[in-house]
């Protein structure tokens, strides 16, 4: 590697005026790389234009806008262009890689005119801080960079080169980056195995591979002396094996998400111990096995997002873990919204949204959300649910989970999502799931619920796509009707009428025993102590007119009340007084 000083100087030549600190050759190399930009005139009426202070006869260290310099030494250290708004192609014999005591460069918003990105960069041994953000080049982030990645100065702390069109493995010098604090090469093309050497820096803070094409296991001992990580994305790559568990080290890590890859394990429980995670994306794996129970009192009391979708979990669902999840109980703080990460990076992740997938770029702590949607999960949904009162989404779909809707879900004020789909839950809609107002999105559809549908509120606008599936329910915005009160009051009337109908049955049947028997003992006592053939005459005619059709004058509505009883005794008298004549 060739670094060109287009500046000669002979050994006659003072390094540094009497009056001036700059050196020399360091204020013409500056000059020479300002000419070689102009002003950007789209931008003109904005530009905080630092160079416009560069002037010839006064001293670059003192008087120069954007430059500092080492006060003891006099040489340019820090470089700050941002806002400057120029523009200019930038060659790898440009005379900005000739100031190499460059510590800090940052040249924001340069339109480089989709220049290559010169591997000089490489050159600045003491380089800590680099950033080249939104400058055209085939840059860093999002400049549309080809090619394998470039060499960085060993020193540098912050890298980012994401969003570009990079390919081939991670270089091994990156192993040498023992000062680096943020490493971002996020949505490229990089392809290959990650070194273990990558993770295992006491000073980093920030890795972000996803997006890539990274496959391979992650490295056992990748994160043994990690104990500064804070975020880990290896999201959208086909990393496979298990979760290593040197992770276990990483007490201040705030998020991990693995999502999208083929990582083959049970349930982490071990990340219990990681008191400040925020974030656990392990969605699209192929995790399997139950949950379980906590190992420890109080897991995951920080964790706001908790996205376990689409791998082949079991069992039921894990109610002792969402007793614990602290920070998705406390309503009040979703009033205060902050930002995770800090000022030099901004994690985020992508979620399962009111049925759509989007990239949240920046978190904020308002967003709370659970999805453990496209699993095996059965048994019944917890009432433990009901205690998360800041959860945003909700999302259990396309499990096995079978019950009631609990009652305590009505007690997620801040709900604005929530989707039970293609279970087997039965039983009728909670009336009071229609009081939470924040609720914009609702898919019920594909269980076996019955009853009415509630109404009013946010409940008014759901359509039938939030209930298909469902034979059972009724109301809007289904075209099938409940019925009506009044129609209850109908059944009741007709209930009461048939109690009536039956109370007046069994008077009569009174009546007829009643009757029958007095007839009986009457009949009988004529029949034993009295003249013989004109009243066992008169008795035969009696007890045919009951027992078989006869012309003689007895009303049929008399004769209705006569049970088989009575006919049967009747009956033993018409023989009895038969024998007689």
């Amino acid at each position: 590697m060739f670094l060109i000083n287009l500046v000669l100087l002979d050994s006659s030549t003072p390094l540094v005026p009497s009056d001036q600190l700059c050196h020399l050759f360091e204020k013409s190399a500056l000059l020479q790389f300002n000419n070689s930009l102009s002003l950007d005139l789209e931008y003109s009426d904005i530009a905080d234009l630092k160079t416009a202070s560069w002037k010839n006869d006064t001293d670059c260290c003192s008087s120069w806008d954007g430059v500092l310099c080492d006060s003891i030494s006099g040489h340019v250290i820090g470089l700050n262009l941002s806002f400057n708004y120029l523009q200019g192609s930038l060659h790898s014999n440009s005379t900005l890689f000739s100031l190499r005591h460059l510590q800090s460069l940052i040249l924001d918003d340069i339109n480089f005119n989709g220049s290559p990105i010169p591997p000089h960069f490489g050159g600045f041994a003491n380089l800590e801080t680099l950033s080249l953000d939104n400058t055209n080049f085939s840059d860093l982030r999002s400049n549309m960079i080809q090619g394998n990645l470039p060499n960085v100065p060993l020193s540098l702390q912050v890298f980012f080169i994401s969003n570009n069109h990079l390919y081939g493995e991670i270089p091994s010098s990156y192993c040498n980056l023992s000062k680096i604090y943020i490493l971002d090469l996020s949505n490229n093309s990089i392809q290959g195995k990650i070194p273990s050497c990558l993770g295992n820096k006491s000073y980093l803070s920030v890795l972000d591979l996803d997006m890539n094409e990274l496959s391979g296991e992650i490295p056992d001992d990748m994160f043994e002396n990690s104990i500064g990580l804070r975020s880990l994305h290896l999201n959208g790559n086909q990393l496979e094996g298990a979760l290593p568990q040197s992770l276990y080290n990483c007490k201040n890590l705030e998020v991990l998400d693995v999502g999208r890859n083929m990582i083959n394990d049970t349930f982490p429980q071990w990340l219990e111990d990681l008191s400040m995670l925020q974030v656990l994306v392990l969605n699209s794996n192929r995790f399997h096995g139950s949950i379980g129970s906590p190992k420890v009192k109080s897991p995951f009391q920080k964790l706001k997002i908790m996205d376990l979708s689409n791998n082949g979990f079991i069992g039921v669902l894990p109610a002792k873990y969402f007793e614990s999840l602290t920070a998705m109980m406390n309503e009040h703080v979703v009033n205060k919204v902050t930002r995770l990460g800090d000022t030099n990076y901004q994690d985020s992740v992508i979620v399962v949204m009111k049925g759509i997938e989007r990239s949240l770029e920046k978190i904020i702590n308002i967003f709370t959300t659970i999805d453990f949607s496209r699993n095996d999960f059965e048994g019944e949904i917890p009432t433990s649910i009901g205690k998360l009162k800041a959860l945003k989404g909700l999302n259990f779909s396309q499990n096995k989970l079978k019950g009631s809707i609990p009652t305590s879900l009505t007690h997620l004020s801040n709900l604005e999502w929530l989707d039970l789909s293609s279970n087997d839950l039965i039983g009728k809609i909670p009336s009071d799931l229609s009081n939470l107002t924040q609720l914009s999105f609702l898919n019920l559809s594909h269980n076996k619920l019955v009853g009415p549908i509630p109404s009013g509120n946010q409940f008014d606008t759901f359509e039938n796509d939030s209930y298909s599936g469902n034979l059972g329910l009724c109301g809007f915005p289904l075209s099938n009707s409940c019925k009506k009160v009044t129609q209850k009051g109908d059944h009741d009337s007709d209930k009461h009428d048939e109690d009536h109908v039956n109370l007046f049955d069994w008077k009569i049947v009174t009546m007829g025993y009643g009757c029958g028997m007095m007839i009986g003992i009457y009949f009988g006592y004529i029949m034993l102590f009295s003249t013989r053939k004109g009243i066992h005459f008169f008795f035969l005619s009696l007890a045919m007119a009951f027992v078989v059709p006869s012309p003689f004058p007895i009303s049929f509505s008399v004769a209705l009340t006569i049970t088989d009883t009575n006919k049967v005794l009747l009956l033993f008298f018409f023989v009895v007084a038969a024998k007689e004549f």
